[in-house]
């Protein structure tokens, strides 16, 4: 397994995750034999941000889509790691991406076998096939097996991202609501911090961490979302509690900042 740059012990800087990481993905290369081109960690790990609250983001290459035989083995391998005690193997989430796919940005949002961290049962989903996960696996992808991704990766243009921001943008508080809360806090600092990241790739044309980006909008935007940006930095170590209820009158910044961003675009 590749040793990232300053993480002479593996990956991460996580024993345990690397040596789930290690097992894992040593499985699927046994699974997929002469179909395995290469496993990448992608996400917040690979932006040099990952921490103990990050799911671990990866993409395994594939030569083709895989056969019936290897999904039904995937699957089974993905049921039974959430089970595990360690913390790490309830937290992997990506796909399996064949390499024509990657080829080609006219190949986005081909569905893809996918695993939700710490769900059981993998998808046929769109999830990692969009223009930021790409973007990262190109310029920063972590080769855990395989070659520099781009070999095989296509380039994703600036305005690609933004295109695709602006897209997220204008429909990203219904498509949040249609999955979870804000009677959770978590949601809404999870609403704030992808926030953002959209207007930071908006800005600057990339892709940044949470933790980057957040910095990033802290000192960018105007002085009146300031308050909001850096309570949602102090309260990232509060991890997931469904039982947490937000801030007194968070929600309602955060509406609010969600409309700022809309105007950005052009939207109401």
């Amino acid at each position: 397994m590749a040793t990232a740059p300053g993480s002479p012990a593996g990956p991460t800087a996580f024993p345990e995750l690397n040596e789930v990481l290690e097992e894992v993905f040593g499985r699927v290369q046994a699974v997929l034999g002469q179909n395995f081109v290469g496993a990448y960690l992608t996400g917040s790990f690979a932006l040099g941000a990952g921490d103990v609250h990050s799911e671990c983001d990866f993409l395994v290459v594939t030569e083709v889509r895989v056969s019936e035989e290897q999904e039904q083995s995937l699957r089974d391998l993905h049921d039974e790691l959430p089970t595990r005690p360690q913390h790490w193997a309830q937290h992997l989430e990506g796909s399996y991406a064949p390499r024509r796919d990657l080829g080609s940005l006219t190949r986005l949002d081909e569905r893809w076998l996918y695993i939700d961290h710490g769900w059981r049962d993998m998808q046929w989903s769109t999830h990692c096939n969009r223009e930021d996960v790409r973007w990262t696996l190109r310029m920063h992808g972590i080769p855990l097996a395989g070659p520099d991704p781009a070999e095989f990766a296509c380039d994703v243009p600036p305005d690609a991202l933004r295109r695709r921001m602006r897209a997220q943008i204008a429909t990203f508080v219904p498509d949040l609501l249609s999955w979870t809360s804000f009677d959770v806090a978590w949601t809404q600092r999870y609403a704030v911090t992808s926030l953002c990241r959209m207007l930071y790739t908006l800005d600057c044309g990339r892709v940044a961490s949470k933790a980057a980006a957040l910095e990033w909008a802290n000192r960018a935007l105007p002085a009146e979302w300031h308050p909001l940006i850096q309570q949602t930095i102090d309260d990232r170590d509060l991890g997931w509690d469904p039982e947490a209820r937000p801030r007194p009158g968070s929600v309602d910044q955060t509406m609010e900042l969600a409309r700022y961003a809309r105007t950005l675009i052009g939207g109401a």
